[in-house]
């Protein structure tokens, strides 16, 4: 990969830069296919099986705490009420419910049952399991223990609020902890990026993108509304972000190939690829020469790279 200076002036990006013998393993939503996602359990799984990076999503309450989820709402499927049991249908939507009347759910567990619960049969069960607040993982970062985390944080982008609201809030929590060194913020809101440029020039930027004809995902695509019009592009993907001063490049695995990820280390982009769960699919972009892998399967992603003779950081 050509010399960066975003490498220099960001050293969090080495976490997802890879290196001679060495590629970037991050955890999805935690460890999403094998602990519930986006709750400190699963984070505390990463960092007890020797990972050093998670990428997750953070939405703001209608008291403007921001929380760790990913969908916009409650979710039936991995939502259950005080009295334990599943919700009967999705909602209601996070921005209208405090941080207070969040935690009275449940979301240590998946319904099986469900479409998207079959997904994850592997997926342990635990009760008592609370939406966690960004602060949670923030300082669960501060600690001993993760102390060498690296946060790969999507902020969603929710209509209810101006995206400096958004960006504000969460970027208060990350400085007032000191962890803008070991954050990078990340979403497919290419807009909203532009004014983290400007609000948090000292965090370095990730561009998700994935493109239309790739979008067979029901539960994980993102909405039409905040991606761009990749068909309106005079040039590629990687130039438009090397343009927008981008600091890394988060493709959805179909959309990868080696020209793509040639072009982009030629312009100095690191590559980290999402949501990569099968063994083809990390063989094939491990052949391509991307930078990281972002998985709901680290231990598989592990075995895979231990035969390849790789290790992970």
């Amino acid at each position: 990969m050509k010399d960066s200076p975003h490498l220099q002036n960001f050293p969090q990006l080495n976490a997802f830069h890879a290196k001679p013998g060495f590629i970037s393993l991050i955890g999805h939503r935690g460890a999403r296919g094998l602990m519930p996602e986006n709750t400190i359990e699963g984070f505390e799984y990463i960092l007890d099986n020797d990972i050093i990076a998670i990428e997750f999503d953070v939405l703001l309450t209608k008291d403007e705490i921001p929380v760790i989820t990913h969908d916009f709402y409650l979710s039936k499927a991995i939502t259950r009420n005080s009295e334990g049991n599943w919700l009967s249908k999705d909602g209601p939507r996070i921005s209208n419910l405090t941080s207070s009347q969040l935690e009275v759910f449940d979301v240590g567990g998946v319904d099986k049952s469900s479409s998207y619960g079959r997904l994850y049969p592997e997926q342990a069960f635990l009760s008592d399991v609370r939406i966690p607040k960004l602060t949670d993982l923030l300082d669960l970062a501060c600690l001993p223990k993760g102390e060498n985390l690296f946060l790969l944080l999507e902020i969603k982008s929710e209509p209810s609020f101006k995206k400096s609201t958004i960006i504000e809030n969460i970027v208060f929590e990350i400085e007032k902890r000191s962890l803008s060194n070991r954050t990078v913020l990340h979403s497919f809101d290419w807009e909203l990026l532009e004014e983290c440029n400007r609000l948090a020039p000292n965090m370095p930027r990730s561009y998700l993108s994935q493109l239309p004809k790739s979008s067979d995902d029901l539960y994980d695509k993102p909405s039409e509304e905040i991606s761009p019009d990749f068909s309106s592009f005079n040039g590629s993907i990687p130039e438009a972000i090397e343009a927008a001063s981008g600091h890394l490049w988060c493709p959805y695995f179909k959309d990868v190939t080696a020209d793509l990820v040639a072009e982009a280390h030629s312009l100095g982009l690191p590559v980290c690829t999402w949501t990569v769960n099968e063994v083809e699919d990390f063989e094939n972009m491990i052949d391509l020469g991307v930078d990281g892998i972002i998985t709901d399967y680290t231990d598989r992603a592990k075995n895979i790279f231990k035969s390849r003779g790789l290790r992970w950081q």
